[in-house]
């Protein structure tokens, strides 16, 4: 061991001691923060129930105006009906949805705000890539 190491050996522990007196602010820190991460539960809560959404096509060979429920629970989205949905609803409403029947496959984005909302789609449906936008009103 070199004469550096030798003399610098005694601090090679203060660092760490260092980070242990960070201990108690990011413990409050946390504490503050877990009301924060409550509310956030609580509005993502706020858009639970049974959704009907109304699909319109603007481009492709693909029909518009299908109606379809989904379910929305903590934030959550699933089928009301038939098909295998999956998604998810952030805090301040942005939504980000996945549903195929069959063969057919789509995935879409937008916002609900209230007890109603909209967004944008795109997928192949029946074979045919189409897109277009969507409505959304709470039942």
């Amino acid at each position: 061991m070199s004469i550096f190491n030798r003399a610098m050996a005694p601090f090679a522990a203060l660092p760490r001691l260092r980070s242990l007196r960070w201990l108690p602010v990011v413990a409050a820190l946390a504490a503050v923060a877990a009301p924060g991460t409550a509310d956030a539960a609580r509005r993502i809560g706020t858009y639970d129930g049974t959704w009907n959404v109304v699909f319109a096509t603007t481009r492709g060979n693909c029909s518009s105006g299908y109606s379809v429920p989904f379910t929305v629970h903590g934030g959550r989205v699933s089928s009301a009906g038939g098909g295998r949905v999956s998604g998810s609803i952030s805090h301040v409403g942005g939504v980000a949805v996945a549903v195929s029947v069959g063969a057919s496959r789509a995935s879409g984005g937008g916002r609900l705000a209230g007890n109603s909302g909209a967004g944008s789609w795109s997928g192949i449906i029946t074979g045919d890539r189409c897109s277009g936008t969507w409505q959304a009103t709470r039942n």
